[in-house]
């Protein structure tokens, strides 16, 4: 088959990339399970029109349609961009079948037609967690996925990062506006959104073309500013001079939000009253976060409270989540030097002495592979030292030589080689699987 030219915006690891991206994977679903949340996945396909109703992802959508279809073939299909949109119609059609409050982890592949570049991609992998309610979900929700997933980003199996989880609440922001005597307060909080990618005199600007005096766009500038790691952020709104209802009960919410997340290590949870959210169907608690050294990455994990998205027309389901885009994160990441320690999950080649003895060196990679020890049989009964250097290509650590006299096993680093009973013997933990490591960069 002919080699097609390369696609951009859809990205495919190499063996070692693909390891770390799994590593991932991995740590992400221990820590979800571990607080009780239940793995779905949803259909790749949801109508076109459901999509369209959520937010402004209108030009993004890709639609799908078969490629031969006849005029019975009516409904508009597009694949999802998101994973919540789904998830949202999963609970309204299963509702019957579910347990609420709903806890549900889901990983999986989205579809944006965004146009690629570093970061960005048209087909990537989400990993969310949200917790729904049937009619209503108490506001603990809130604190506990935010608590959930800072532990699930300090613990992701890659050195060197430094993430702060952002944490604000729509219902401050609004309750904001309102008190100022902003009719319209979302078309602002969707001006004020854009605050990391152009400068305040520019926001400004915009506020302006929404109606706003001066007084009250350097007000909602001033709110913008205010950015703490514990719940000194309180005093300095109420420092403003702005009283709303709703605002009042936002800064309670997202006080609480913040001390319940006091006590995770590793992640530093930033109240920060930039952030707003883009998507319409959020409406209360909102959340983003960035890597410190990769700022150019913008939001690598984002979510929030909806009140609204679910509903069967009788019965509303309230839920509180958030999304990590895995892809973008790792992109990144392998770009910059994160790889695995080696590209092939095996840690031992077992030598073949030669074509006719083949049956027991197959023997003794069984023996090894019933204990949990991953290893491979050598392709060819070539001499040893085309056999270890067919080892050194593939990564593998550790070299298996069955002999009359006893097996023996060399670790073709050091060259250390041992007597070793394939029921016994076990490779240092290091070495027992590939693990998570930084390429070293030249001095």
């Amino acid at each position: 088959m002919k080699a097609a030219g390369k696609l951009s915006g859809f990205p495919e690891f190499l063996p070692a990339e693909r390891h770390v991206e799994l590593a991932v994977l991995d740590h992400l679903r221990r820590v979800f399970e571990l607080h009780g949340f239940a793995n779905i996945e949803t259909r790749a396909v949801e109508p076109l029109e459901t999509l369209l109703r959520k937010g402004e992802i209108d030009k993004e959508v890709y639609a799908v349609r078969r490629l031969h279809a006849d005029e019975s073939e009516t409904a508009q299909l597009a694949l999802h961009f998101d994973l919540t949109v789904p998830f949202a119609r999963y609970v309204v059609e299963n509702a019957g079948h579910l347990q609420f409050p709903f806890r549900r982890y889901q990983i999986q592949k989205v579809w944006r037609g965004e146009r690629p570049q570093a970061g960005r991609f048209r087909e990537f992998t989400q990993a969310d967690i949200d917790i729904v309610g049937d009619g209503s979900l108490p506001f603990h929700f809130d604190v506990e996925v935010a608590r959930v997933m800072a532990e699930a980003l300090a613990g992701l199996p890659i050195p060197g990062l430094s993430m702060t989880l952002q944490v604000s609440n729509r219902k401050v922001l609004e309750g904001f506006y309102l008190g100022l005597g902003i009719a319209e307060p979302t078309a602002v909080m969707q001006v004020i959104d854009k605050l990391d990618k152009l400068p305040a005199d520019a926001i400004a600007e915009l506020l302006a073309e929404q109606g706003l005096s001066d007084e009250q766009a350097q007000a909602c500038l001033a709110l913008a500013e205010i950015r703490t790691t514990d719940t000194s952020f309180v005093e300095r709104v109420r420092a403003l001079g702005v009283e709303h209802p709703m605002l009042e009960e936002g800064l309670a919410e997202l006080e609480s939000v913040i001390a319940g997340c006091a006590t995770v290590e590793g992640v530093t949870v930033t109240a920060d009253l930039r952030i707003a959210r883009g998507l319409d169907y959020y409406t209360g608690t909102v959340f983003e976060t960035r890597v410190a050294e990769h700022p150019q990455l913008g939001s690598i994990c984002s979510g929030g409270r909806y009140d609204q998205l679910a509903s069967d027309g009788k019965r509303t389901y309230p839920g509180v989540g958030l999304s990590i885009g895995v892809s973008r994160l790792l992109s990144t990441l392998t770009t910059s030097g994160v790889t695995a320690t080696r590209p092939v999950p095996s840690a031992v080649l077992v030598a073949v002495n030669d074509e006719e003895s083949r049956a027991q060196s197959d023997a003794v990679a069984q023996r090894l592979r019933a204990r949990g020890i991953a290893c491979e049989v050598a392709p060819a009964a070539q001499k040893f030292g085309k056999q270890i250097r067919f080892a050194e290509r593939r990564g593998i650590p550790f070299v298996w030589f069955v002999t009359e006299d006893g097996d023996q096993v060399k670790d073709i680093r050091s060259g250390d080689q041992v007597t070793a009973d394939p029921d016994v013997w076990t490779p240092p933990e290091t070495d027992l699987r590939p693990q998570v490591t930084q390429k070293e960069t030249p001095a």
